[in-house]
């Protein structure tokens, strides 16, 4: 194989643990406008775009209004965070450290808008360890749909069967494998055994190194 490969992380789950603050928020969203969330809303929308999730839940399907609550579901989520800090998972900031270290490219590849990533950046510093950044903000079309992360490898200079994503959701699986890359899946939303599609499963990223993320390719 060529020796020039790269990692697309996506970013709440993998990178950082979020899930808490995101359902929270959109259970706030839910009482301040006087909402109904389905039964199982939160795990089905995971890793989806905002204005993916909204019409699936039965808010409405009105441009204006989806961007509307989509906006504010995210304002609730940042104010959360900044009251409470967030949780970065264990290993991640040492793979990336890793990576950075032997030279191997880095990217975020995540539905998170833009101003979220950039809070939660200054909140850990995690930026530094990414040489690109895809977030919701910068394509169409979102998770399982394979934009972000084709986007990301031609950011990086590469190509899809030259990267590896990491990812925890079902949908960003999917968008892994449409993208033609090989996944890791990280059993923090998903139960490991529910995994098998991925082309390696991990409870945690402690389990992950640069040698054996190299032994996929």
């Amino acid at each position: 194989m060529n020796d020039t490969w790269g990692l697309l992380f996506d970013w709440d789950g993998v990178v950082i643990d979020s899930s808490s603050q995101h359902e929270r928020s959109w259970e706030l969203l839910a009482v301040e406008r006087g909402l109904i969330l389905p039964e199982g809303h939160f795990k089905a929308g995971f890793g989806k775009k905002n204005e993916i999730i909204i019409p699936t839940l039965g808010w409405g399907d009105d441009p204006e209004v989806i961007r509307e609550l989509a906006n504010r579901k995210e304002e609730l989520y940042r104010e959360l965070v900044a009251n409470e800090g967030v949780i970065i998972l264990p290993g991640a900031r040492e793979l990336l450290q890793s990576l950075k270290e032997e030279g191997i490219p880095r990217a975020v590849g995540s539905s998170t808008p833009r101003e979220n990533l950039d809070a939660l950046f200054a909140e850990t510093g995690l930026d530094a360890l990414f040489d690109v950044v895809v977030c919701g903000s910068d394509v169409t079309h979102g998770k399982p749909d394979p934009e972000v992360f084709l986007t990301g490898a031609l950011k990086l200079g590469l190509p899809p069967r030259q990267c590896i994503v990491i990812e925890d959701a079902f949908a960003g699986i999917e968008a892994a494998r449409r993208a033609g890359m090989k996944v890791v899946g990280v059993a923090t939303t998903n139960h490991l055994d529910s995994l098998e599609m991925c082309d390696l499963a991990v409870a945690s990223l402690e389990e992950v190194t640069p040698l054996k993320l190299r032994q996929l390719l």
